[in-house]
């Protein structure tokens, strides 16, 4: 299974990123790898669907006349 995630790299040289559906929540990794595995971590907890107040990013498809 794939999960689109967005990161990059900031000056003090620490790895951030989130789930591309969960963008509210952001995590960090001292390299690429450690940032990755935090992530899996988040999906895990987020994907479980019990933690209240999670906001996810969803499409919705509508018709038009």
């Amino acid at each position: 299974m794939k999960v689109g995630i967005t990161h990059w790299i900031e000056k003090d040289g620490m790895y951030l990123g989130y789930l591309n559906d969960y963008p509210d929540h952001w995590t960090q990794g001292e390299s690429l790898t450690e940032l990755r595995e935090n992530l899996a971590d988040l999906y895990g907890m987020f994907a479980d669907k019990t933690i209240p107040g999670i906001r996810q990013v969803a499409e919705l498809e509508v018709e038009t006349a």
